[in-house]
């Protein structure tokens, strides 16, 4: 397998999840908290990294770039799941209070109080309402990032990236 088809693979498993997210929102009734929107965004971010590295097909050079930019797209996502899973250990009377739809914070707000109240989380984000194999969906996002950010590491120093050529 080339380092080609692997970023093509990456963009599939990102929109896969995204899928996930909004068969979870649409079809199953979770309203996400606003780091669920970041997470998303996250994986929007390395899913058209992965998508331009598979189009372009890079040589070395721009396979190592583009496994940077997966690194630090899910290594954002990554952070933010982790932030999402600190908020759902806190002890209830540490939880902060929760607070307005993300919806109604973009009518209100501009952009960047936007994110700056999206990062600090809310009470939304503290409550665990979907569990599989004992992970919750930061949990599950953490681990995928996870993988995301080692993915990248390999395509940005590993030689050859996955670009393995049978020897004779």
């Amino acid at each position: 397998m080339t380092s080609r088809w692997v970023f093509g693979l990456v963009f599939l498993m990102c929109a896969a999840l995204l899928g996930v997210a909004f068969y979870m929102e649409h079809v199953m009734g979770m309203k996400p908290c606003p780091l669920c929107w970041l997470q998303r965004f996250g994986f929007m971010g390395a899913g058209l990294v992965s998508l331009i590295a598979f189009v372009h097909g890079p040589a070395e050079v721009g396979r190592r770039v583009y496994g940077f930019l997966l690194v630090v797209t899910a290594g954002a996502g990554l952070s933010i799941a982790g932030r999402q899973l600190w908020l759902q250990s806190l002890p209830a009377d540490q939880v902060p209070a929760c607070g307005p739809s993300v919806d109604y914070l973009l009518q209100v707000l501009p952009w960047f109080d936007v994110l700056k109240t999206a990062l600090r989380g809310t009470g939304d984000c503290a409550e665990v309402v979907w569990r599989f194999l004992g992970l919750s969906i930061p949990g599950w996002t953490a681990v995928f990032f996870a993988g995301l950010v080692l993915l990248g590491l390999a395509m940005l120093f590993r030689p050859g990236g996955f670009d393995n050529k049978l020897q004779n």
